[in-house]
C-alpha cells in the first residue's frame, strides 16, 4: 500500500482515454453527466481518472452504439455487462422470470433500419472503418442490394451530408470515409457470373457519370445490382468526356447507355440524344443503344424516348428486361 501507484493503476486522463477510444473528450464528459458512466474514482475530488473498469465500460458502451443502439439503453447495458456476477442489479419488481442478466437494449439486428443508419453513422463519425464495412456488408445480406442502398446507405449519406452542411468544414472526412467504404461494399457484394457477350446477342450495358459530373456511387450500385442479375456491364464512372462515350458505344455496341447527371449543370439533353443516335452494325442491320437518364439533374426536362427510372429497382428491372434476363 505504501508503493507509488504505477500510470495504469492511477487512471488515464480523459484526453488520453479519448484517443483510445478514437471519441471526442465531450462525448465522455456527456456520457459522464447524462448516463453516470464515469470514473469510479476522481483525482483530487474533481480530475478525472479512467481505471480499466471504466474503459471496459466505455468500451462497451461504444461498440453498442456503433452497432445502433440508442445511448441511454447501451449505457445501461454497458454497466450491466462490466458489472462482476457478484455485483449483479437485484430483478427489478415485476421483471418477467429468467431476464436476469440480459441486457435491456433492443437487438441491434431487429430488422429496424433507422437503428442502422444511426449505427453506420455514429460509426462513420468516430473514423471507425471496420465497423463501418461491417455495418454495410450486414446491411447487404439482411436486406438485399437494392434495399439496403436505398434504406440504410443512402439515408445515412444524405445525414452525414447535412451534418457537414450544418457545420462549415467539419466532418468533411467523415463524408470521404463513408463514401469510400459505401464504394468498397458495393464491389464486393456477390454476383453471378458473367459469362462473355454471344456473337449476335446484346451487348452490355454501359455506365457512365455525364462530363463534369463526379458523384458516381448511385451508379455503382445500379453497377453491382445488374451484376447480380447476371447483366453483364461496362462501368466508366465519374465525368467521362463526350469523345470517349461516343467511342466507347461504338467499340462496345451496348444494349443501354446509363447516364448519370447529380446536378442540373452537368445534365445535357443533346448529350443523351447524340448518343441514343449513333449506330454500328453492317448497313441494313445497324443497332443503337437504348439511352436511359439517372439522377435528379434530369428532373423538370422533357425527354421523350429517353426512360428515367425513379429508383435503382426500377432501372434494374428496365435494364435487365432490355438485356433479355428477369429482374426476379
Amino acid at each position: 500500500m505504501s508503493e507509488a501507484m504505477s500510470p495504469d493503476d492511477a487512471g488515464l486522463t480523459t484526453g488520453a482515454l479519448a484517443r483510445r477510444l478514437g471519441v471526442a473528450p465531450t462525448t465522455l464528459r456527456s456520457w459522464d453527466r447524462r448516463y453516470g458512466i464515469g470514473p469510479a474514482v476522481r483525482a483530487d475530488g474533481r480530475h478525472r481518472r479512467w481505471r480499466p473498469s471504466d474503459v471496459a465500460v466505455l468500451e462497451a458502451m461504444c461498440r453498442l452504439t456503433s452497432s445502433g443502439v440508442p445511448p441511454a439503453d447501451a449505457a445501461r447495458a454497458a454497466r450491466d455487462t462490466a458489472l462482476p456476477p457478484s455485483a449483479e442489479p437485484a430483478e427489478p419488481a415485476g421483471a418477467a422470470a429468467g431476464s436476469r442478466g440480459a441486457p435491456a437494449v433492443p437487438a441491434p439486428d431487429g430488422g429496424d433500419v433507422r437503428q442502422e443508419c444511426r449505427g453506420l453513422a455514429r460509426a462513420a463519425v468516430r473514423l471507425d472503418a471496420p465497423a463501418v464495412a461491417e455495418r454495410l456488408e450486414a446491411a447487404v445480406e439482411r436486406h438485399g442490394l437494392a434495399v439496403a442502398w436505398q434504406e440504410v446507405m443512402v439515408p445515412t449519406l444524405h445525414a452525414v451530408g447535412r451534418k457537414w452542411a450544418s457545420s462549415g468544414d467539419r466532418y468533411v472526412e467523415v463524408e470521404h470515409l463513408l463514401s469510400w467504404q459505401v464504394s468498397t461494399a458495393l464491389r464486393r457484394a456477390p454476383h453471378a457470373v458473367v459469362a462473355g457477350g454471344r456473337e449476335g446477342g446484346p451487348g452490355p450495358v454501359l455506365l457512365a457519370c455525364v462530363p463534369g459530373e463526379q458523384h458516381s456511387l448511385p451508379l455503382e450500385a445500379l453497377n453491382a445490382g445488374l451484376l447480380q442479375l447476371g447483366v453483364p456491364t461496362r462501368m466508366f464512372g465519374a465525368a467521362v468526356p463526350v469523345e470517349a462515350l461516343t467511342a466507347a458505344v461504338r467499340r462496345l455496341g451496348p444494349v443501354a447507355v446509363v447516364l448519370w447527371s447529380q446536378t442540373r449543370s452537368t445534365a445535357s439533353l443533346p448529350l443523351a440524344r447524340h448518343l441514343a443516335d449513333t449506330r454500328w452494325g453492317v448497313t441494313g442491320a445497324r443497332r443503337a443503344p437504348t439511352v436511359v437518364l439517372g439522377g435528379s439533374g434530369w428532373a423538370g426536362r422533357p425527354a421523350p424516348g429517353l426512360p428515367r427510372p425513379k429508383g435503382l429497382g426500377d432501372a434494374l428491372t428496365l435494364l435487365a428486361g432490355a438485356h433479355g434476363q428477369g429482374a426476379a
